[in-house]
């Protein structure tokens, strides 16, 4: 009979329809679900576990997979009807093929061929999840509308994971920025704000470090007598680890100068006391010297230290004499201490190989020699003026290349 076909075919309509609507019907409430619970903070966890109970329970997926990017690797955080010792296969070479929802027929990778489908979630261009789904109900009639569901259930879920993601990593770096802040500060107090004068000598200094934190360090004590002991140094590695240590350096050096020790006792507890901080792991290059204005002496010990340069009645004469770097043994091997009378106006101009590591456009190194021609030229300078011409020199020199390393200079013109 005609007419009872077609109540039955309106009847099916009826049905489909409903079956649509109702399906709508629990995606505009799974959203919001989703949704209050991403405004609520849920954890990522809590998140994982809110897709995989929508997808199985409410659109009736049997197998599910989810993959976020861990350490640079992807991994999986969320699954479903899938065997564990299925989820140890690595999926990481197979998933850069995958950039378009797309099936998986005929995929041998005995995790992906388990799955019918792949949902990949771009962000600007750049893969941030893949939702592997399989196990759809035979002679289900809403496949199309619930993959249109999943995919959209899976975007809503991975750029919520990706922004809480960003958003550690944000104030992961706020912190970080703090603490460089921090160490910073601590450098600033640690290097001299004012260098001492007198008659006999002058002193002035060029600082700067390569970050915000740098690893170089140098430092003048003025005694009662009129005697000076100045130093530079420099410190491996940069940053905060760099700064801290720097902390202990000076600590230990101002309490070992005051007590007026020998050179060589400063080196050796200097040496001690860096090496049972840093267990070899990290080093100090150092140039220290003691001055006498009455007797014009020079007293020196390099720790492996850029050789500074002396010059004088027209020689110039780097100052090697002294001992291994600090802190890589728990005992020097050997110490030798250098000694000169300065009979003559000097120029003594200490420095970190920051300086001669400068390059030029071409390539080029401002080199020792370089820098020995710049000093010879210009000894007659008072130490200040001689610091800032050289600084002038160098930006000249690099033509606006970066800065590869610290910088720092210690000049004492003595008269």
């Amino acid at each position: 009979m005609p007419e009872l076909q077609e109540i039955k075919r309106t009847l099916s309509r009826i049905e489909k329809l409903e079956r649509e609507v109702n399906l709508k019907q629990l995606q505009i409430n799974s959203l919001l679900t989703i949704t209050q619970a991403i405004n609520e903070n849920v954890a990522a966890d809590g998140l994982f576990n809110m897709y995989s109970s929508f997808l199985r329970w409410e659109i009736g997926i049997r197998k599910m997979a989810l993959f976020f990017k861990e350490g640079g690797r992807w991994e999986c955080m969320s699954s479903s009807g899938v065997e564990e010792s299925l989820l140890e296969n690595d999926v990481n070479e197979e998933l850069s093929r995958f950039r378009h929802k797309q099936g998986l027929e005929g995929s041998e990778h005995p995790l992906i061929s388990e799955f019918d489908l792949v949902i990949p979630v771009m962000h600007k261009n750049e893969p941030i999840a893949y939702a592997f789904v399989g196990g759809f109900g035979d002679g289900d009639d809403d496949v199309y509308n619930k993959v249109q569901f999943v995919t959209t259930i899976t975007n809503v879920i991975a750029v919520a994971i990706e922004n809480k993601r960003l958003f550690k990593q944000q104030l992961r770096q706020e912190v970080l920025n703090r603490e460089v802040e921090v160490a910073a500060e601590i450098q600033r107090t640690l290097v001299p704000s004012r260098l001492p004068s007198g008659k006999k000598y002058q002193l002035s200094s060029i600082y700067k470090p390569h970050f915000a934190v740098g690893g170089d360090y140098y430092d003048v004590v003025e005694y009662p007598d009129g005697k000076i002991a100045f130093c530079i140094a420099d410190i491996t590695g940069k940053g905060v680890s760099a700064a801290l240590l720097m902390a202990n350096f000076q600590a230990n050096f101002h309490a070992l100068i005051m007590r007026r020790s020998s050179l060589e006792e400063i080196v050796r507890e200097m040496n001690a006391a860096v090496y049972r901080v840093t267990q070899g792991d990290k080093f100090i290059t150092l140039f220290l010297a003691k001055y006498d204005p009455a007797d014009r002496t020079l007293h020196y010990i390099n720790a492996g230290h850029t050789p500074p340069l002396l010059l004088t009645q027209g020689e110039v004469t780097p100052l090697k004499n002294g001992c291994t770097v600090l802190g890589w043994l728990p005992e020097l091997p050997f110490l030798e201490t250098g000694g000169l009378c300065l009979t003559d106006e000097a120029l003594i101009f200490s420095y970190t190989d920051g300086l001669t590591d400068v390059r030029n456009k071409a390539g080029e190194e401002f080199a020792e020699e370089k820098l020995v021609s710049f000093l010879r030229e210009n000894t007659q300078l008072g130490a200040k003026e001689l610091n800032t011409k050289l600084l002038a020199h160098v930006e000249n020199y690099r033509e606006r290349q970066p800065y590869p390393d610290d910088i720092t200079v210690l000049t004492c013109k003595v008269f």
